[in-house]
């Protein structure tokens, strides 16, 4: 905390014997003081990250958990277990290594300059569109294939993120991660599909869907107890991080065939209904994807198969994921209002273009009449569609009373963490203290957490402000 910003002298009030007591002083509010300091730092950006590293920022909703991880813990796991680097391709590949392809230790030790190309090959650091990798959102996509081979322990990248969380004052953490879900899209892919008949698709796959589950459930009690044997947290000196909240969203990637998309929605409902910290479903990969854009209608139709058949599970789903002229005009107008009325999400991820839907206006209102959030996640935007400032819908959400949190998307593959989206929010929309807090606030009353858990961290949240108003 800056020294200064927080600290409240009190006042003691002395009156002598008999006399009549003045007009007794009012403790001056936490927050109205810490809000005008707060304004006198919005143009010193050092300051203000500073400041906002210590505020209690209640949850991150919008959070891949692959995505979240720096590229250096991947290129130090590809030393530490053997992997080799694609040098062509400034890629982490699995063995056997060849010459092209060396161990990582041999690679890195032989080639001065080869881990900082590789940092910027698995993330957006110093991204400068060239041939072949002429925008931010092709390169952004492209890293995710390029460190799998390294993200096959979960429960090490589950250290990273919470780690990371209780350091920024994270008090909850929902992260998408489906553990089999290839197992899943898998079953889908040797099955019949007719299409038009999904309990029909669905019977002669929900067997070995219910099995995977199980075995998924499974893999989540193991990471689980890895991590907190790593953080101590049965010891008598637990790190910070045992205190963060994790729950998971199950998910489904959009571009693939429509049975094996089915069959992971088949699963991710399976899941979250065999285990209550898997707190909801998501679809996810690019939007502007041809597979994605041809069957958006299909995919939205197949979730509310499921929602009807599981009406307990939540949806948050990426809906409006794209920007004018990346896609034909008429894809803009629908993607958002089909994934709040036909799926019948309960958030929805980016909705970057929802001034571009048909009568948005309307699809607002409804969004803020049903209370339906909005996960904003800014540097993404900006990096990913190239949409920014005035030209974000952020003011148009909040003005219409729709629900809105501030989240982080993939801060590893992007550079940043929850505290700079908060500096950012600050800085683009002019937003004081009070708003951010309301965010910080709105982050967990949107979460999918269950109501105990969730009014514990609510509860936990304001003694965390109180806490942090008193310093």
């Amino acid at each position: 905390m800056i020294r200064g910003l927080c600290c409240l002298a009190a006042t003691m009030l002395i009156v002598a014997p008999g006399a009549v007591p003045a007009r007794a002083r009012v403790a001056p509010d936490p927050t109205s003081r810490i809000a005008a300091a707060f304004e006198r730092l919005r143009a010193d950006p050092l300051r203000l990250r500073a400041f906002l590293a210590g505020m209690p920022k209640g949850g991150d909703l919008h959070n891949h958990l692959d995505g979240a991880i720096y590229a250096e813990t991947w290129l130090a796991r590809a030393k530490s277990t053997g992997l080799c680097i694609d040098i062509a391709a400034l890629a982490i590949r699995r063995p056997p290594c060849t010459s092209s392809q060396p161990r990582a230790d041999q690679a890195f030790a032989s080639q001065p300059g080869l881990e900082d190309s590789m940092i910027d090959s698995l993330s957006m650091r110093d991204f400068v569109p060239r041939p072949g990798d002429a925008s931010g959102h092709d390169h952004f996509f492209a890293t995710f294939g390029k460190f799998t081979a390294a993200a096959d322990d979960p429960a090490e990248l589950l250290v990273e993120e919470t780690r990371r969380a209780a350091a920024e004052h994270i008090a909850y953490l929902e992260l998408m991660w489906a553990p089999r879900r290839r197992e899943a899209a898998a079953a889908g892919a040797t099955s019949n599909w007719h299409g038009d008949d999904f309990a029909g698709d669905l019977a002669p796959i929900a067997d070995r869907i219910a099995k995977i589950a199980v075995l998924a459930k499974q893999d989540i009690d193991t990471a689980e107890a890895q991590l907190r044997a790593v953080l101590g947290c049965a010891g008598s000196a637990p790190e910070p991080a045992c205190s963060v909240t994790i729950r998971f969203l199950a998910f489904s990637l959009r571009t693939e065939e429509p049975k094996s998309v089915f069959a992971q929605m088949a699963f991710d409902f399976a899941l979250a209904e065999a285990d209550r910290r898997v707190v909801g479903v998501n679809i996810v990969a690019p939007e502007d994807n041809p597979v994605a854009l041809r069957d958006y209608t299909l995919h939205m139709r197949m979730l509310q198969f499921f929602h009807l058949k599981y009406p307990e599970i939540k949806l948050s789903l990426h809906a409006g994921e794209l920007a004018f002229g990346l896609v034909p005009p008429e894809a803009l107008r629908f993607h958002i209002r089909q994934a709040v009325e036909i799926a019948g999400a309960s958030r929805i991820g980016h909705g970057v273009d929802v001034m571009y839907e048909a009568d948005p206006t309307a699809l607002l209102a409804e969004m803020a009449a049903h209370k339906i959030a909005l996960e904003i996640n800014e540097t993404s935007n900006a990096q990913i569609l190239g949409v920014s400032g005035a030209q974000h819908p952020f003011g148009m959400y909040r003005a219409s009373g729709v629900p809105v949190v501030i989240s982080t998307d993939d801060e590893g593959v992007e550079r940043t963490d929850l505290t700079q989206e908060y500096v950012r929010a600050a800085q683009t929309w002019h937003l004081g203290y009070r708003d951010l807090k309301d965010l910080a606030r709105s982050s967990i009353q949107y979460s999918f957490l269950s109501a105990p858990d969730k009014a514990k961290l609510k509860s936990q949240l304001e003694q965390d402000f109180k806490s942090f108003e008193n310093k």
